[in-house]
């Protein structure tokens, strides 16, 4: 494990996300705060996935000089909409039909409260899937069922193996955490 001069809390309940801290060799601690994910409508895509991270680290302000504190956001973004978590079956299956074909871009923002207060920085990656078949689809939502993922899908699951013909950027930003700018965030305070 990296030894880090203060304890690291992740403010995630994402089970990817602590998969990818725990191979990254960080240890931590899960804290988790209820944070409204709202942004103004005016912002641009490219700025919500920082703007949400930074949101949920000022949740923790109190933790300011006594701990390091990760948090991350993840949206998925077809043309200029963003597609966030869907609410049932029927949602899934909208968001995939949008993603079917064509290309979009998955942006992890990740904000890290520390001594000197929040540094916030994201990550753009591009991926392509090939035609879905609607019985993919549905063997995917019902075998799956992606409601806790942006978009409607996890690249790690079996609608990424078998749909996602190309990607370009950092596999682990479209897992939800570019571990790459954990790091570079996180450097200053190995031991």
């Amino acid at each position: 494990m990296l030894a880090l001069k203060l304890p690291l809390i992740l403010a995630s309940n994402s089970p990817r996300r602590h998969q990818l801290m725990k191979e990254a060799g960080f240890e931590f601690r899960v804290d988790v705060r209820p944070t409204d994910e709202l942004f103004p409508a005016t912002m641009p895509p490219t700025q919500v996935a920082e703007y949400l991270a930074q949101h949920k680290a000022e949740q923790f302000g109190d933790f300011r000089g006594e701990a390091l504190v990760l948090c991350a956001d993840t949206i998925v973004v077809v043309d200029t909409t963003i597609l966030n978590k869907p609410a049932d079956a029927a949602e899934a299956r909208s968001m995939l039909k949008q993603l079917s074909g064509r290309t979009h871009q998955v942006i992890t923002g990740i904000c890290l409260l520390g001594p000197d207060g929040y540094q916030a920085v994201s990550d753009v990656a591009h991926v392509t899937f090939r035609e879905l078949e609607d019985q993919e689809i549905d063997y995917y939502i019902e075998r799956c069922r992606p409601y806790d993922k942006a978009g409607a899908y996890g690249i790690q699951e079996w609608i990424g193996m078998v749909g996602i013909e190309r990607i370009e950027g950092s596999y682990y930003t479209i897992m939800g955490l570019p571990v790459h700018k954990v790091y570079q965030l996180l450097k200053p305070y190995v031991k």
